[in-house]
């Protein structure tokens, strides 16, 4: 299996060194040379497997240049009971007839990033300790990748971690969680701006090669493609929770803003998942939702993008929509080189009148999008009519799959975190806050270590060079 650039100048590369690498040199994002194609006989054999079986099922077909067995013990050694709080790992809860939340929030960090990060935390320790080698991490977060790398990584040999969060913009128990970490190898960085902005920081370091290759910079972002292929398993997973028979189809209802988790449905589709819709749920930040509907790409700027009550979606500059595109395109390398030039350039694109957005059907995906009123209204009806609490951003899911769903197709609204995340919103909304796990009652409380800076590429290369070189 190889993996090729979405701008298609960058020379097919294996598995591990994407691994370690994040984006591709010509600033492009990998995708395998072609997605490998689930039978009916996979389906019917996996259909009984456990989660880390499943897990080594689908990425064995992705990742060939690490040895079955250590590939194997990777999965096994990530999801299990005691990191994820239950032998299920993403149990399936029934709303009413034909809708269900699959839980992704289990984790040691009460997000669905937990999903692929543990996995990328055992991976990075494994390759970097064949090769005998250092990575020094430096993401982007808008609430949750960051807790969910940080504790992935936190001890890890040969591995640390900066990472880039919008000031002031995310709960205070989101910023708690990540900021009162003390690991030596762990390094907060509030941004004044958005979260846009701190991505464009990891983008930009990320294309200084010399600096890269020097100071050993990789991602963990939803750029590295590793977090998208672990994200590919609990489609997998849900579909057959869901259904009763491999003759079926489902649909999942994703809340979205860096594309990042819907990508790895588009994936499980193309590899032969059978899925009916692909539903994106955005919240005030509606830029995906706009394409979908419209077919314009328009990447708002900081003023433009709104500060809501799911802040885990202001996100107006999807990076993982390349891939998407990628393939809309007929895997076109200079028609999205040209694309993203003009992104990349402050600009949008317009494809409603390209024979490619025409046939956008048969990719399965419908959209919509929720507000501040209509999140609160939905997490009252979760709580009336189906004895659940849901957080924000799973209320923006279960809000369009409410209005978009085919009533005759069994439905996923993939959760996205605990609700103890956002228990100012919570509380707004039903006049209690949520219940906390155990572990985390006063973590506001708990010591924070953080340094707040400029949106400034240069100021923040030179921290990484104080702190790899010790000056």
């Amino acid at each position: 299996m190889r993996y090729i650039s979405t701008r298609g100048q960058s020379a097919p590369q294996s598995f591990c060194d994407i691994l370690l690498g994040g984006l591709a040199p010509d600033g492009g994002l990998y995708l395998p040379e072609s997605y490998p194609q689930v039978s009916r006989a996979d389906l019917d054999a996996w259909r009984g497997l456990s989660y880390a079986e499943l897990a080594y099922a689908i990425l064995s077909r992705f990742i060939d240049d690490i040895p079955a067995a250590d590939l194997k013990a990777i999965c096994d050694k990530t999801y299990t009971e005691e990191v994820f709080g239950t032998p299920q790992i993403t149990p399936v809860r029934a709303l009413e007839g034909g809708l269900n939340i699959e839980g992704l929030s289990n984790g040691p960090t009460i997000a669905f990033k937990d999903m692929a990060m543990q996995l990328l935390g055992n991976l990075f320790e494994y390759v970097l300790d064949k090769r005998g080698q250092e990575i020094n991490i430096l993401g982007a977060t808008s609430g949750d990748t960051g807790s969910a790398a940080e504790y992935a990584m936190r001890g890890k040999r040969g591995v640390r971690v900066f990472m880039l969060s919008p000031h002031g913009r995310m709960s205070a128990f989101q910023r708690a969680q990540m900021y009162s970490l003390q690991d030596d190898n762990i390094y907060n960085i509030a941004v004044r701006g958005m979260f846009d902005d701190a991505q464009d920081v990891v983008k930009a370091v990320s294309n200084d090669h010399a600096f890269k290759a020097q100071y050993k910079i990789g991602a963990v972002n939803s750029i590295n493609w590793a977090r998208v292929a672990a994200q590919i398993v609990y489609y997998f997973k849900g579909y057959f929770a869901a259904t009763e028979s491999n003759d079926q189809q489902v649909s999942f209802v994703v809340p979205s803003g860096n594309f990042g988790n819907i990508c790895a449905g588009h994936i499980a589709r193309m590899m032969g998942l059978p899925v009916a819709q692909l539903i994106l749920a955005t919240n005030e930040n509606d830029v995906l939702d706009e394409f979908f509907r419209t077919g314009v790409y328009r990447p708002r700027n900081t003023a433009e993008t709104h500060a809501t009550s799911s802040p885990s979606m202001d996100i107006s500059k999807a990076s993982n929509f390349e891939r998407f595109v990628f393939d809309l395109v007929g895997r076109s390398g200079d028609t999205v080189r040209a694309l993203w030039s003009k992104v990349d350039a402050g600009g949008a694109f317009d494809l409603s009148a390209s024979p490619e957005f025409a046939a956008i059907g048969q990719f399965g995906f419908v959209s919509g999008s929720s507000n501040h009123a209509a999140r609160l209204a939905t997490i009252r009806k979760a709580d009336a009519d189906y004895a659940t609490v849901i957080d924000t951003h799973t209320a923006d899911g279960l809000k369009v799959a409410l209005e978009l769903r085919d009533p005759a197709v069994p439905t996923l609204v993939l959760e996205t975190a605990q609700p103890a995340k956002f228990e100012e919103t919570i509380a707004e909304a039903l006049g209690r806050k949520p219940a906390r796990p155990a572990g985390l009652d006063n973590i506001e409380a708990l010591p924070q270590r953080v340094e707040v800076m400029d949106v400034d590429v240069a100021a923040i290369k030179a921290l990484i060079v104080r702190t790899v070189d010790g000056v």
